[in-house]
């Protein structure tokens, strides 16, 4: 067996593990939300918490006046929740819009933050810690800018976390608003659905793990003060305020009848930035988290660690090579006895990529259409190989802000 043969078996292995573990997420995924169909949401008894929902918004003009308003329009009685707006150091008409806003809402529980480029203008994080401080909530509640929660989100994650004292957060879903804007919103339609929470439904139902969203989550205020509130160094400041959360030995629950629905990136440029803050972010939080596979107190969210490690390290690491094998192998310049065993298995990886992908979409009304069928065949050839781009210069990038210690920028999506 040639040194190729055996890179190309080490490559297959890996994607092929880390293949059927995402089947079986899949499965408990989809076995959840069957589940969580015919289960009631947990009723509020007695008097309702009081919520601080928490908005950062930084030159979100064109989608905040609908956002606010939305929020302002839950299913959840109007004295018992505030609304914090940070509008963080924007350049464009936010301030104005948002105090049109406060002189029609007069009465309401609206609150506007307007930080200039000292105290703010440093990423979300560093927002939602300003936001915390005038918060009065024993709830926090974080929605982003281009949000539309419906209307009994509020309460479902209310419900949820009042009803289990183990809860630390309760994460909701959120779907993509403009979807049918063209090819690319239709791919991450297809991917949040698919992957982000058929992932996340899996891993709650075998783990009683879930990762918090950047968006339409709830958690208890007491964490956050324990925690000294959110790492201003993560851009992925969801996850990792996830991990902190369950080392503090609490459980974050999912509830995919809490929804709210988000804008998605229209365009290839805004989609790879986003992406890619992402994968930079997540690498942070791994880096920074691994010590924990050492420790006995984390024995419960090792999976989540090799998980994401596994993802960003292991998977990009051996899809690079397998790739660069079967280029090196058709042009000659190497020799692979099983590059035709490895055709197979591509050929077999697509068929159960579209089969799965498929399948989970069926939980969601209005997307059990055959036309997706063609679309998850078109996203597996080239929307996931673009994944492949984006994690390694997210890894690359997260390499260059060590090495040179740079402060890691937080970028802001472009809204349309």
């Amino acid at each position: 067996m040639t040194i190729a043969d055996i890179l190309m078996l080490i490559a297959v292995i890996c994607i092929w593990s880390l293949l059927l573990v995402n089947v079986v997420l899949i499965i408990a995924g989809y076995l959840y939300y069957i589940e969580s169909e015919d289960r009631p949401v947990p009723e509020i008894e007695g008097e309702a918490p009081f919520v601080s929902i928490m908005v950062p918004a930084h030159n979100e003009g064109k989608v905040i006046i609908k956002t606010v308003e939305s929020l302002l329009a839950l299913d959840y009685p109007h004295e018992r929740y505030e609304i914090i707006v940070i509008n963080d150091n924007s350049s464009d008409n936010s301030r104005e819009l948002l105090g049109q806003l406060q002189s029609r809402y007069v009465g309401r529980n609206l609150t506007v933050i307007n930080t200039d480029a000292v105290t703010g203008g440093k990423g979300k994080s560093n927002a939602l810690n300003i936001g915390f401080q005038q918060s009065k909530g024993e709830l926090i509640a974080i929605y982003d800018a281009d949000n539309t929660p419906e209307k009994k989100a509020l309460r479902y994650l209310v419900g949820e976390i009042m009803h289990d004292k183990t809860l630390g957060a309760v994460i909701g879903k959120f779907r993509t608003r403009n979807r049918d804007t063209n090819l690319l919103t239709r791919f991450i339609n297809i991917e949040t659905l698919s992957f982000q929470w058929m992932a996340q439904a899996g891993r709650w139902k075998l783990f009683k793990l879930c990762t918090i969203p950047g968006t339409n989550f709830i958690m208890r205020r007491e964490i956050v003060e324990r925690i000294g509130g959110w790492d201003v160094k993560a851009i992925a400041e969801d996850t990792e305020i996830s991990f902190r959360i369950y080392m503090m030995g609490y459980r974050i629950k999912f509830q995919p009848k809490a929804v709210t629905w988000e804008q998605e990136p229209q365009t290839l440029k805004v989609w790879f930035k986003q992406r890619t803050r992402w994968a930079k972010g997540n690498i942070y939080v791994i880096v920074k988290n691994v010590p924990l596979l050492f420790d006995r107190s984390a024995t419960n969210i090792r999976f989540d660690i090799l998980y994401f490690l596994s993802i960003y390290f292991l998977l990009l690491t051996s899809l690079i090579m397998s790739d660069i094998l079967l280029i090196l192998h058709a042009l000659g310049y190497v020799h692979t006895t099983i590059a035709g065993f490895s055709t197979f298995l591509w050929v077999l990886a697509i068929t159960l990529f579209v089969t799965g992908t498929f399948i989970t979409l069926i939980t969601e009304k209005g997307e059990m259409r055959l036309s997706n069928l063609w679309i998850i065949l078109l996203m597996y050839i080239s929307y996931c190989q673009m994944w492949m781009v984006v994690a390694a210069y997210g890894l690359y990038t997260y390499g260059k802000d060590v090495i040179f210690k740079r402060e890691a920028k937080w970028y802001k999506t472009e809204r349309f």
